[in-house]
């Protein structure tokens, strides 16, 4: 936990993918200060024309290497949720060629008993977690 959702458009490359799931789990251990071994990631491609980002109006300009980001996870503060973005931001630059403008992240936060890690027990309540 978190869960991290990635929607990109089809045509990286298998080593480029697990390029940009590595960074992204970096960012997320580094901002949320997670174990290293808490990865959860599901990557979804879309074909052009299926993922559609514009600007809101802040004059950003989109790439084939748009990079949707939703993130699942307990109540964060506003300070790691900003080191996130941040360190997001960097590692997809520094490993990926994705530049900032291509990164749109969304967080949604939830509670304790919103989380089973399997076996039909919630780990944060049952103290597992």
């Amino acid at each position: 936990m978190p869960l991290i959702r990635i929607d990109i458009l089809q045509g990286r490359t298998d080593a480029e993918i697990d390029s940009l799931l590595d960074a992204t789990h970096r960012a997320v251990v580094k901002a949320f200060e997670v174990p290293q071994t808490d990865r959860y990631q599901v990557l979804t491609e879309h074909k052009p024309r299926r993922l559609i980002a514009e600007d809101t109006g802040l004059g950003i300009v989109r790439t084939d290497k748009l990079t949707l980001v939703s993130v699942t996870t307990r109540s964060r503060s506003d300070e790691s949720k900003r080191k996130f973005y941040s360190e997001l931001t960097a590692e997809l630059e520094a490993n990926c060629g994705v530049g900032a403008n291509d990164v749109i992240v969304s967080i949604t936060s939830n509670s304790d008993s919103d989380w089973s890690f399997g076996n039909g027990v919630a780990q944060y309540l049952s103290g597992e977690l």
